[in-house]
């Protein structure tokens, strides 16, 4: 991962001899620390080290100011590395704290200093540098060659140069560096830093030609000396030139080179010259580190292969690899170094485990003592407090600069608070200071890898130091180095919290046992043990407390980020006027160091401590919480939160653990306990295999009281001063948590935190605040499954709502608080009903604490100022209706039961209830409302309640509404009735219901009207039957429901009864006043149709008051076929004197129709006349329709005038076969039924019979009945008739089901009636009729055409009347055409002036030859205002010849007759005119001329036929002979 700025530092010793570095340092420390180096790990990646921090130490100084006083470092984190030497045996402090500037010096200075043996303590550079001064080529040859060659002697070991260095030495690798500083004015500063450098140098060509031929530049014959041979050589010399403006005026040089050469560097020059120099301070460095990282892994490896042979110490191996953890820290492979460090966490443990197991310490690693002497003395300490006795106080050197001890225990975990290492190495460590110091250091890497506000500020303020140890008034080569504001990396300081969250319980334990092993009584000279003094247990509490606490604070400043957006507190912040002093707040800052006092006063421009902000009271400085500075990170961010959270709750938990001691409790234990539903029933079982121990009886012995001894937390022991602080203490605590699982998104800490506030303001009886913290917190526990809590925090709710007086907040928490007590008996009930035994009493939970809130709540819900709506499932369950419905008698009412499981604690009253069902299949009215009106009482358990209806509309209904009503409270459940209910339903899992009509109720039937005149409106008769209902008042609705259908409701009246509108009719609503019961009403209205329908469909609606007052409601649904049952057409035939009009009757359906009787009513100018009426009905069949033949004349005493009618009517009358056997099966099944107690389902039955019938009849067997009489049933047998009748409960009066009653009295009649006879064929008592207009066309003329042969006709047979004359081939044939006319079938009279036609007699050419007037013309004359026929005088009679010219039948010629128009009126219509032709159809036989033929019958004639020997011609005397 990305390295972050941390402390990570290698010493790098320089040797000034020429006291040049002070003109070094501002060019060299700004371009410090080392960035961007990399280094090859030799198990794993390559590591990128991005920065190195450089300690520069001078290692020439004097012995006197080689040593300085040793400096506390306050500090997570120590500033050594691990690859140094330190002096061993320091007991005041340990060797980590001890930092001078010049403590690594070299073997010259201290020439009898011994190195230690163990390499993890040895403290030495990675990187020695000599700064040298040449000004020219003589004193270099003269002095300082031999200067460096001594220098490399005695600072490097001879295994340089013979590349074999031993152990030691390879642990205490290290490179050097010999750097050429040039001053200017010098002869050397003159000189390139090659001889080639001219090449590339801006030096011109003139002034390179100056230098003498031969000279070396002083910086080659450096590296010829010194900078050794071979490819693989390191290059270890570096030229570094001053420029003249960075020389301070005293030390610049007065003599100027007598031979100037003209050489200078330009600005790139030089900083490549120093870049130069920072790459082989990397490439050095990183080469000694990795001759170092080599070594000590070799000898790791090695040790730890010695692991199981006597004698191997585990302290001596944890300094081996923890130097190498500090070497890898050195170069800032923090990560690498906390592994290391884990692991020997982990080896620690091993070797204790194998301690514990084997009983031999010295075996397994060496033993540990087993107690701290630190903390036996704090121990005796505490104990001689609470005893009274006094004990010897030590000295206070009162002029040290150490701090003092007790403000060391509000940090507890710091590597810097005892000489840990020299604990270690001297094999006298205890397990607990043990695991604090690698803690510890874990701790300091994690911050560092964190990047750490406390970590960073440290490394800043040392280079601000290093910085200024720059020579003041020289300017520096190199702008100091910008350090951006870095991130934090949130997710290390999360991981802190989490180890420290495992490090507290575990270290508690080892700290406890540590305790009881320094405590643990020793032997007397006599043999006896000293006694245990009573109050070390309640001590060994306290201070194990008091470590755990101040950890967990101190790891909450150390890890305190500006980047957690924490909210600000809600809590109340305590009166600045308070008399009582504020509690400290724990300062864990590792610089500067925490002061002693309680109240920590602060300057405003102060920077805020890093602490957790607890007891932010008077004068107590504030961490900004609120961060709105703060640069938020997602990464990481909310894991810190919620860690540090873990922390605070740790803390609350450890002072909540000492206030109980007090007696101070958290008010959990007070409040009331709502046990959930089961709990009761569980036992406490043993899982030990002995028998239980006997209970012994209470030790007589008084327990020690609470005692504040042992406790070191300043914090933590003001806050057990009184219960005042403890509870701040707590709530604060509580609150920091809050606020933090806040952040992290930790919904369920959150409301746990919030229910802890709450329960303890309740306790502290702070009603109003526990009311709100209660608003915010109970609602989260009942949604996560908490009902038992939640119960109990309702309790509490309510109490501080009644205290504050806050009705609507009582009523809302009331509801809630009985809603979730009827859900834990509604659990419970289940739980019960599951289990074999029965349902006993009912048990509520705590009904000590339910008492009186049913009671309450309904009394303020009339003081509401609106109504509250609440769900019904709430406080019932179990919730049917009865399958039956109670109609009552003679009322055209009916009533619903429900039955519902109450589950509230107490009686409730209700005012009202309402129940609504919406209908499922399409019917008229889309919802049933059922109520029950008056007071109402529902007791704990089951109950049971009648709701009424007036409303009774047929069809199936499903419940999706009820309501129970208490002043503004309202208890409803709604559901979507089109959607089926849930199989676990718990109200109405069976929610339909069936509406039936009773036989004797009020009823409406919509048909069209049975006599129907197509000339005029079709009409509807509405039947209202009141039934057993006395109508006082009446008003009927009709409203269409066929798109396009209108009623005329204003043309309606009322027929065949003596009841009258009380109002006008008016857009489909009629009034009535009085109806009496059993009389039918109908009503007749017109209705039009936009297009032609077979049926239209219309609701009615009936609204009703008896003589009793009452209200009632009818609805019904009706579909009217208003399509013709029959169909008529007529052909029309004209004569001179009548007209013959044809009706063909056809059946307009499937069925086939009676048809009784027929008319064609006269009108005022034409009469009809009707042959011989059949004696029998006619059956009209779809495929046979019946043919009707009339004559129609004019009557001859009648003018024909405008307003003459000229219409004639056709009236059939008729029945529909269907419809009859409808009837007559609904007849025969009610007659059935009446005698049974199901004759109040007679219309039920009808409707589904009626159904089954039109659903089963087919065509075929309409025909078959109507020809055999009788129909068959059989259709009816395999009818699903439960289907229709189910919903219908039991019958009244029994508890038969209805349904299988109808069902087996149909199926019995059926069988019964296996064949249903009709009706006889006579005319039935009210058949329908329809009448049908009869236009009788209007025709100008009817020409009466006859052609008649002269009489008597020359034959040859003999006339009979009516026979078919017979003739002659080509015999001619005296003929006349006679012509008449007639205009009494002009009924409109248009022209009055005389017509012209003309006549043509035509024939086919091979059949008649014609001769005689075969065209001509004649005239009708006409007179205004009469219709005339032809006389004598105007009839035409024209002579005609008629040939026939072939034998055979042949037809008359024809005579065409059309109107001669005048050009003049060309523009007028064409007068219409028939022709009655009367030769039409008629024949004239025509023979040859041959009496009688002889013929032979041999094969003689022409083609082997007959031959013809002779004829005889008709009247000729002389035989012909005929040869063929």
């Amino acid at each position: 991962m990305e390295q972050q700025l941390s402390t990570s530092k290698v010493t790098v010793e320089y040797f000034d001899p020429h006291d040049v570095y002070k003109l070094l340092a501002p060019g060299l420390v700004p371009r410090l620390p080392l960035h961007n180096l990399n280094w090859q790990s030799h198990a794993g990646p390559l590591r990128s080290i991005d920065s190195l921090h450089v300690e520069l130490i001078q290692g020439d100084v004097e012995p006197a100011s080689a040593v300085s006083a040793p400096v506390l470092r306050r500090s997570a984190s120590t500033a050594d590395d691990g690859f140094q030497t330190q002096q061993v045996g320091a007991r005041t402090a340990s060797t980590d704290n001890v930092e001078t500037p010049s403590s690594v010096v070299s073997a010259k200075t201290f020439p009898n200093l011994r190195r230690h043996q163990i390499p993890g303590l040895r403290r030495t550079p990675y990187l020695k540098v000599l700064l040298v001064r040449c000004d020219d080529n003589d004193s270099y040859k003269s002095s300082v060659r031999s200067e460096i060659r001594e220098w490399i002697k005695t600072n490097t070991p001879p295994s340089k140069s013979s590349k074999k260095a031993t152990k030691q030495e390879k642990h205490d690798a290290f490179e050097y560096l010999i750097i050429h500083v040039v001053i200017p004015n010098t002869v050397a500063a003159t000189q390139p830093r090659t001889s080639n450098k001219s090449e590339n140098s801006s030096v011109s060509e003139k002034a390179t030609s100056r230098w003498r031929a031969g000279s070396t530049p002083l910086l080659e014959k450096i590296k010829t000396d010194f900078g050794g041979t071979g490819k693989s050589a390191m290059d270890r010399i570096a030229q570094i030139r001053i420029g003249i403006n960075d020389v301070p005026y005293d030390n610049l040089p007065r003599v100027v080179p007598a031979v100037p050469t003209g050489y200078s560097e330009n600005e790139q020059d030089a900083e490549n010259a120093w870049n130069e120099l920072v790459v082989k301070m990397k490439s050095l460095i990183l080469g000694s580190f990795d001759m170092r990282v080599t070594q000590y892994e070799e000898d790791i490896k090695e040790k730890d292969g010695q692991r199981s042979l006597p004698g191997w110490n585990f302290c001596t191996f944890f300094i081996l690899k923890e130097g190498l953890a500090r070497g890898f820290e050195s170069v800032g492979l923090v990560e690498d170094a906390l592994v290391g460090y884990d692991e020997l966490s982990v080896g620690l443990d091993s070797v204790i485990n194998e301690q514990a197991a084997e009983g031999s310490p010295e075996s397994h690693g060496g033993a540990l003592l087993s107690y701290s002497e630190d903390v036996k003395k704090t121990i005796e300490k505490a104990l001689a407090q609470v005893s009274g006795t006094s004990v010897d106080e030590e000295a206070v050197d009162l002029q040290s600069n150490e701090v003092a001890s007790d403000h060391l225990d509000e940090i507890p975990i710091s590597t810097t608070k005892k000489a840990y290492r020299d604990m270690i190495l001297a094999n006298n460590v205890s397990v607990f200071d043990f695991r604090c110091y690698i803690f510890g250091r874990q701790i300091a890497l994690l911050l560092r890898l964190g990047n750490a506000s406390s970590s960073r500020e440290e490394l800043l303020a040392k280079l601000k130091d290093q910085q200024e140890t720059i020579l003041h008034g020289v300017a520096p080569l190199a702008p100091p180095p910008k350090h951006a504001e870095e991130t934090e990396n949130l997710d290390m300081l999360a991981e802190i919290c989490r180890r420290t969250l495992q490090f507290i319980p575990s270290v508690s334990q080892v700290m406890r046992q540590d305790i009881i092993a320094a405590m643990t009584p020793q032997k007397t000279e006599d043999g006896e043990e000293s006694p245990v003094d009573p109050n070390l247990a309640e001590i060994v509490d306290n201070a194990v407390a008091s470590f755990a606490f101040s950890v967990a604070q101190q790891i909450l400043a150390q890890t305190s980020s500006k980047s957690l957006p924490i909210p600000p507190s809600a809590l109340t912040l305590p009166d600045s006027h308070e008399p009582k002093a504020s509690m400290p707040e724990p300062k864990t800052m590792m610089h500067p160091a925490r002061s002693s006092s309680l109240r920590v006063q602060s300057s405003p421009s102060s920077q805020p401590p890093l602490s957790p902000g607890l007891f932010p009271g008077p004068g107590m400085p504030t961490v900004d919480d609120s961060g709105e500075n703060a640069q938020f990170l997602k990464t990481g961010l909310e894991e810190l939160a919620a860690r540090r959270a873990d922390l605070h709750m740790l803390s609350r938990s450890i002072l909540d653990g000492l206030g109980q001691k007090r007696g101070w409790s958290d008010g959990w234990k007070e409040a009331p306990v709502i046990e959930k539903p089961g709990a009761s029933e569980f036992e406490d079982v043993s899982l030990d295999d002995s028998s239980p121990p006997e209970e012994k009886p209470d030790s007589p012995v008084e327990s020690a009281p609470p005692s504040s001894a042992g406790i070191s937390s300043h914090l933590l022991e003001t806050a057990i001063d009184d219960s005042d602080n403890f509870y701040r203490l707590y709530e604060i605590l509580t609150d920091k948590a809050l606020r933090h699982y806040a952040v992290a998104n930790h919904d369920h800490a959150v409301h746990a935190n919030l229910a802890d506030l709450a329960v303890l303001k309740f306790h502290l009886k702070d009603y109003a605040s526990a009311a709100r913290h209660f608003e915010k917190a109970t609602p989260f526990f009942g949604v996560s499954g908490w009902s038992a809590l939640e119960l109990s925090m309702l309790v509490m709710y309510l109490r501080c709502l009644r205290e504050t007086s806050a009705k609507d907040d009582y009523v809302r928490v009331a509801l809630t608080l009985l809603t979730k007590s009827c859900a834990a008996e509604k659990e419970r009930l289940e739980l019960r009903s599951k289990s074999v035994s029965r349902l006993s009493k009912t048990d509520y939970p705590d009904a000590s604490s339910m008492k009186g809130v049913v009671g309450n709540l309904f009394d303020l819900a009339s003081s509401l100022p609106s109504q509250v709506k609440v769900q019904l499932s709430n406080f019932f369950t179990d919730i049917e209706v009865e399958d039956t419905l109670d109609y009552h008698d003679n009322e055209d009412k009916c009533s619903l039961t429900i039955n519902l499981r109450s589950l509230l604690p107490d009686d409730i009253k209700l005012d009202g209830v309402s129940l609504k069902a919406s209908t499922i299949d399409g019917g008229p009215l889309k919802e049933l409302r059922f109520s029950h009106d008056g007071e109402i009482v529902f007791s704990p358990g089951r109950n049971s309640i009648k709701v009424d209806c007036t409303t009774l509309v047929p069809g199936r209904y499903r419940v999706d509404h009820l309501g129970l009503s208490l002043s503004n409270l309202f208890l409803h459940f709604e559901r979507d009735a089109s959607q089926p209910p849930p199989p676990d339903a718990t109200i109405f899992k069976h929610a339909d219901i069936l509406i039936y009509q009773r036989l004797g109720a009020l009823d409406v039937q919509l048909t069209a009207t049975k006599h129907t005149a197509l000339d005029k409106s079709n009409t509807l008769d509405l039947c209202l039957t009141p039934g057993w209902n006395s109508v006082k008042s009446c008003e009927i609705r009709i409203k269409p429901a066929t798109g396009g259908l209108r009623i005329l409701a204003n043309e309606a009246k009322v027929v065949d009864s003596s009841a009258e509108f009380s109002k006008p009719p008016e857009a489909g609503l009629f009034h009535f006043n009085e109806i009496e019961s059993d009389t039918a009403t109908i009503i007749r209205f017109p209705y039009s149709v936009e297009q032609d329908m077979s049926d239209v469909s219309a609701k009615i609606e009936v609204s009703f008051t008896t003589d009793s007052d009452q209200k009632f409601f009818f609805a019904k649904f009706i579909v009217v076929p208003i399509s013709l049952a029959v169909g008529v057409n007529v052909q029309d035939v004209f004569k001179h004197q009548a007209l013959f009009s044809r009706f063909n009757v056809a059946t307009a359906s499937s069925s086939p129709l009676r048809l009784y009787k027929t008319e064609l009513i006269h009108s005022t100018l034409f009469e009809s006349e009707f042959g011989l009426a059949p004696s029998d009905t006619v059956l009209v069949y779809p495929k046979q329709p019946a043919t009707l033949l009339y004559k129609v004349k004019r009557k001859s005493d009648v003018k024909n005038t405008s307003k003459s009618a000229k219409t004639m009517y056709l009236k059939l009358y008729y029945s529909v076969l269907q419809t009859e056997i409808e009837e007559q099966i609904a007849t025969s099944i009610a007659a059935a039924i009446e005698p049974t107690a199901l004759k109040h389902y007679g219309r039920v039955i009808s409707a589904a019979v009626t159904k089954e019938v039109k659903k089963g009849l087919q065509a075929q067997d309409l025909e078959r009945a109507a020809l055999l009489g009788a129909v068959t049933t059989v259709f009816l047998a395999g009818a699903d008739w439960e289907h229709h009748f189910t919903g219908l409960g039991r019958v009244p009066g029994s508890e038969d089901k209805a349904a299988e009653g109808i069902t087996t009295i149909l199926q019995d009649w059926q069988k019964a009636n296996p064949r249903l006879p009709l009706k006889p064929s006579q005319m039935a008592a009210e058949p329908s009729t329809i009448l049908i207009p009869v236009e009788i066309p209007s025709l100008s003329i009817v020409h009466t055409a006859d052609i008649r042969l002269q009489q008597p006709l020359d034959g040859l047979v003999e006339k009979k009347p009516g026979a078919t004359p017979t003739v002659c081939v080509n015999q001619m044939l005296p003929a006349s055409l006679l012509l008449k006319w007639t205009q009494i079938w002009d009924t409109e009279m248009r022209r009055n002036e005389d017509q012209e036609f003309s006549y043509e007699v035509t024939a086919p050419a091979d059949t008649w030859l014609l001769g005689g007037r075969r065209k001509g013309h004649f005239v009708i004359p006409r007179k205004a205002g009469e219709a005339l026929s032809s006389s004598a005088e105007t009839e035409a009679e024209i002579p005609l010849i008629l040939i026939p010219l072939r034998e055979g039948w042949l037809p008359y010629p024809t005579i065409d007759i059309r109107e001669v128009r005048d050009p003049r009126a060309a523009n007028e219509p064409l007068q219409t005119c028939e022709i009655d032709w009367r030769n039409l159809g008629e024949t004239i036989r025509v023979v040859a001329e041959r009496k009688s033929v002889t013929v032979s019958l041999d094969a003689s004639g022409p083609g082997g036929g007959p031959l013809v020997l002779d004829t005889e011609g008709v009247q000729r005397q002389r035989k012909g002979r005929i040869v063929a």
